[in-house]
């Protein structure tokens, strides 16, 4: 069975995906910085007959995204999709004109170089295979800069969607697709931004292999 493993799972998008994926035979791995948190997630898939389990990582100390995810290798195999998406609510950006190294940095460490320690830890099992997926999610600010709270955000953000649609330039030939997914809504907040209908970009961009970027916005969105 298919291996996916989601980094900063919860109970919204993370959730979805893993039950899209594991619609189709995935075994789930959920990884997250809380265990009892990944736990209750991975006992409501195996309720649904799902072969799921829950680790934990900290995206902000890359030794412990690799740990987690060699935990995943053991427990289930090698990883044939990673999907990567950690958010935090209380991680409060700070503005452009505000914004200090610091703060840029505090951002950068979320979001890019947790991405980066995932990857490296997957990518040489893919390459031997020849076959893998690697799939990042970010928001709006990704693309179109927001301003307010979501500069310094942006700036990471941003910096990820580099990193993952450059990923997909250099593996295009190599068998392992890379894709991002910029989703400008805020995520259950109305019709066209359940987590399920912006799951399925997640399996599109899968199965389809033939975009790196996917864009989900609905009128009226933060696009």
């Amino acid at each position: 069975m298919p291996v996916i493993a989601i980094i900063g799972a919860g109970p919204g998008l993370g959730l979805a995906i893993a039950r899209r994926f594991a619609k189709e035979g995935f075994q789930v791995a959920l990884v997250s910085r809380t265990q009892d948190k990944v736990d209750a997630l991975a006992a409501q898939l195996t309720e649904e007959g799902v072969e799921a389990a829950g680790f934990t990582a900290d995206v902000t100390r890359p030794d412990s995204v690799q740990s987690a995810l060699a935990a995943v290798a053991d427990r289930f195999g090698a990883v044939d999709v990673l999907e990567y998406s950690p958010a935090d609510p209380a991680y409060a950006g700070a503005a452009a004109v505000d914004a200090t190294a610091e703060d840029l940095q505090k951002q950068l460490d979320y979001y890019l170089y947790g991405a980066v320690a995932a990857v490296r830890q997957v990518l040489p099992a893919m390459l031997e295979r020849g076959s893998g997926t690697l799939l990042f999610s970010t928001g709006a600010s990704s693309v179109r800069p927001i301003g307010g709270a979501f500069g310094s955000i942006g700036v990471a953000s941003a910096a990820l969607r580099n990193y993952a649609m450059a990923l997909g330039v250099d593996l295009a030939e190599r068998g392992v697709h890379a894709a991002h997914v910029a989703i400008g809504v805020f995520i259950g907040s109305g019709p066209g931004t359940e987590p399920e209908t912006i799951a399925e970009h997640y399996w599109d961009a899968y199965t389809k292999r033939d975009q790196a970027e996917i864009v989900h916005t609905v009128p009226g969105g933060n696009w």
